[in-house]
């Protein structure tokens, strides 16, 4: 579990590989090359310093990058429960349709007539998610939920000027993402928060008070943050509609959802996705990620160009394909060229394998999974609500635990002991000391079987041996630490210190 950075690996003159001798005649870089660029060198230099690459063997680099990943923990090590992000396995084999040389050595500024298969591939993407949705039309071009959720704010914000209203208000219901108050005042808007009913839905009367004539959309999160279906969701649609207002609901929890409801014929006139949650792009790693947003008829207008339009016999026998720019009403281009591609392409691969039967049945069995949990965990953990069936996730509380002295975080940490990545804790912050747990349909009973002995195992620790939990993880390369303390005075170290004098 001790690894110094590669640097304090570095001995002079140690090298990982040995290049064959070069068969061509040497030249004078400086010739070539203006100065500026040039790493200065000889006695009469202002600056003398190398590289600054460490000196290290091929065996010594191996052992060092895979001692490092083994300290990491991802999805295909082990089960990772992180509630409202889906952190499910996906398929190896989306992973090598994405990297099919027609699909990565392409470049968008190809002449269109080069790239007609990519662009039927995202014709009929955008075609299958308004499907899955319902939605009336699609755009592939956000860059994460995020950002798909920004691009549907302006389309209702431009929407209402060509109606000629000014509305300044979104509603957001406590047990939303926690992105959508951010998007809301990145996009003009001022946040009206929205608490939650007794049964942890948003209820009628609250919507009825809040929506006036200066709200211009209630973006709910459904299902929401509890793991719990907005059922008066319709009901919901029809008074922000009578009352000129737009129902934004954010789709990162489509994983409950797929087969079973379409937003659309729900009243949602725009719903963001996540590719990078729900249809087969692995999550968690920084990027890249995919927000297609989907809208209403009254909204299509407004969508980022360009889009994608389909042709039949116009350029050529058959169909073909091409990028639409002129569309005076849209919001314009939100990223550059059209979109993360490869992402795309694990979606549709993903979509493709499944079929509808498929895609149902994942979220089927998401949602029983999270049940058993939700049902075998409820006499061993305080369950908030439990009135009726959760959907993909289950929210338990510490509130069983407080007489012991243990907390959520002591529960979460102990997991890294069983070989279980911790699921989100204190979130939804409308539970105290919240343990958001979200199975996804890839784990099998066997699976959620020893996460809940774990669980189980550590609530005895807790009333046993409470101690032991307050100092756990035992088992990892760094214990317990003061996580506030790390994020805000960090130890930073890259390099030798004899290194450093070239940037002093």
């Amino acid at each position: 579990m001790e690894e110094p950075v590669l640097f304090e690996r570095s001995v002079s003159g140690r090298r990982g590989v040995s290049p064959a001798e070069h068969d061509v005649p040497v030249t004078d870089v400086s010739a070539l090359i203006p100065e500026r660029f040039l790493r200065s060198q000889g006695e009469e230099a202002e600056t003398t310093y190398d590289p600054m690459l460490p000196e290290v063997s091929e065996l010594e680099v191996v052992r060092h990058y895979t001692r490092l990943s083994q300290w990491n923990f991802g999805v295909d090590t082990g089960f990772y429960p992180l509630g409202s992000c889906t952190m499910k396995y996906n398929p190896k084999i989306n992973e090598d349709i994405a990297r099919l040389d027609g699909f990565t050595t392409i470049h968008p500024y190809l002449d269109e007539s080069l790239t007609q298969g990519a662009l039927k591939l995202m014709y009929e993407l955008e075609g299958y998610l308004a499907e899955i949705t319902g939605m009336e039309a699609i755009t592939l071009q956000p860059s994460a939920g995020a950002h798909g959720e920004l691009c549907g704010l302006l389309m209702i914000s431009k929407c209402l000027k060509a109606r000629g209203e000014h509305r300044t208000k979104v509603l957001i219901p406590d047990t939303a993402h926690g992105t959508n108050p951010a998007s809301s005042h990145l996009a003009g808007f001022k946040v009206v928060q929205i608490e939650s009913g007794a049964d942890g839905c948003i209820t009628l009367d609250s919507i009825k008070e809040a929506m006036d004539t200066d709200v211009a959309a209630l973006m709910l999160t459904n299902p929401n943050t509890l793991g719990l279906f907005e059922h008066d969701i319709v009901e919901i649609a029809e008074i922000v509609h009578e009352r000129g207002g737009f129902v934004f609901c954010d789709g990162a929890n489509m994983n409950a959802l797929m087969g079973l409801v379409r937003l659309g014929e729900l009243g949602v006139d725009v719903v963001q996705l996540n590719l990078h949650k729900t249809f087969s792009t692995p999550h968690g790693g920084g990027g890249p990620g995919s927000g297609p947003v989907g809208v209403g008829a009254e909204l299509a207008p407004y969508l980022p160009t360009p889009r994608i339009k389909k042709e039949s016999g116009i350029k050529r026998e058959g169909e073909s394909y091409s990028f639409e720019y002129d569309r005076p009403d849209s919001i314009g281009r939100l990223k550059a060229f059209y979109g993360n591609f490869a992402i795309m392409v694990r979606a549709y691969g993903y979509i493709r394998r499944c079929g509808p039967v498929g895609l149902r049945r994942v979220s089927e069995t998401a949602i029983l999974n999270a049940n058993y949990i939700k049902q075998r965990l409820k006499s061993t953990f305080d369950l908030p609500y439990d009135d009726k069936p959760c959907m993909h996730e289950a929210v338990f509380s510490d509130t069983g635990l407080k007489e012991t002295g243990v907390n959520t975080m002591d529960v979460a940490k102990r997991l890294i002991d069983y070989g279980i990545h911790p699921p989100t804790v204190y979130f939804p912050m409308v539970v105290g000391g919240a343990i958001m747990v979200e199975p996804t349909e890839t784990e099998s009973k066997a699976e959620l079987d020893d996460f809940i002995a774990a669980m189980e195992a550590i609530a005895e620790e807790a009333k046993e041996k409470p101690e032991l939990l307050r100092n756990a993880p035992f088992t990892t390369k760094v214990s317990r630490v003061d996580e506030t303390r790390a994020a805000r005075v960090p130890k930073l170290k890259w390099m030798p210190k004899d290194h450093m004098t070239a940037f002093d």
